[in-house]
């Protein structure tokens, strides 16, 4: 591209939050001494991982990356972040919530209990564990009305406990990663992206996704007003009767309060044009625990959830 184009070239609006979330990430890069990537695999997170690499290649990354793994993960999507990560020669640590399970560090009130909300236990161990002191998460404000609270670098303080009324300025987007040892920031990138946002960037950038994310023929059965997937970790119980159906997921997490939703769209394009139509944000569409109260997903954050 030429000097001249250069100068008459219109940023669109995606240019925009892709140098947002770039110059973010190299805030963080340049703030904090150890920080870590959370990549579970999911869209944002994969998303996330592509940003990293336009900021840092071809350079290694500056900070590993960390999935804290409930054990309830649907295969798809663990075998994609294991191919991901060596695809880009990037260390990638694992900590089980099985493991805080064994040692006692989480007891759950019964077998079947989601375990998404007991993330917090094992990511602050790990935070611990390696002297993180800034963690880089996917997390977006028009997910869920906690996050749409959080500053861009999110304070945490020694005990890893978020108070949303004790937050930082963030005026002229300058981001304060000041802390003491033992307090952590977490930071989020993609704050100010939407849903549709970051499926118009996946079709634009051509990014690779799980095949989960777009319509397949799935064994399936209807429990609190959502469509569970029938796998290992999700049994038809009573009088629940699986049935098949095409699906495809909007968000990925813990299979056992994770829904889909019905759906013919195979393609980016296709998913584009269907989340531009949709009236409910993924997640209050599709996550049992965060539709169980309003003030849910704010205690777990302020106890030390992502």
């Amino acid at each position: 591209m030429t000097a001249a184009a250069l100068q008459t070239r219109t940023l669109s609006h995606l240019d925009w939050l892709e140098s947002e979330a770039i110059h973010i990430l190299r805030e963080v890069a340049g703030q904090a001494a150890h920080p870590v990537l959370l990549f579970s695999g999911g869209k944002d997170s994969i998303v996330m991982l592509h940003l990293a690499t336009k900021a840092f290649r071809p350079a290694r990354f500056p900070f590993p990356l960390m999935h804290i793994d409930t054990g309830h993960n649907f295969p798809e999507v663990i075998e994609f972040r294991d191919r991901r990560a060596a695809e880009l020669d990037e260390r990638l640590i694992v900590r089980s919530l099985e493991q805080s399970i064994a040692t006692g560090r989480v007891v759950l009130r019964s077998p079947d209990e989601s375990r998404n909300k007991h993330q917090s236990v094992t990511l602050l161990d790990a935070i611990a564990e390696f002297g993180f002191d800034a963690c880089i998460g996917g997390a977006r404000r028009d997910e869920e009305k906690a996050r749409a609270k959080e500053r861009v670098f999110s304070f945490r303080d020694g005990w890893g406990q978020w108070d949303p009324k004790n937050q930082r300025p963030e005026l002229w987007n300058l981001y304060n990663g000041r802390h003491r040892t033992g307090e952590n920031i977490r930071a989020f990138p993609l704050s100010n992206w939407t849903e549709l946002d970051i499926w118009s960037y996946i079709r634009d950038e051509n990014v690779e996704l799980p095949s989960l994310y777009f319509a397949h023929r799935r064994e399936v059965l209807e429990r609190d007003g959502m469509l569970l997937a029938v796998n290992r970790f999700v049994r038809p119980t009573g009088d629940e009767h699986p049935f098949d159906a095409t699906v495809r997921f909007r968000t990925v997490g813990d299979a056992t309060c994770t829904g889909c939703v019905e759906s013919s769209a195979a393609t980016p394009d296709d998913v584009v044009a269907e989340v531009a139509a949709a009236r409910l944000t993924e997640r209050g569409a599709t996550r049992a625990d965060d539709r169980i109260s309003e003030a849910g997903m704010e205690d777990r954050k302020k106890e030390g959830y992502f």
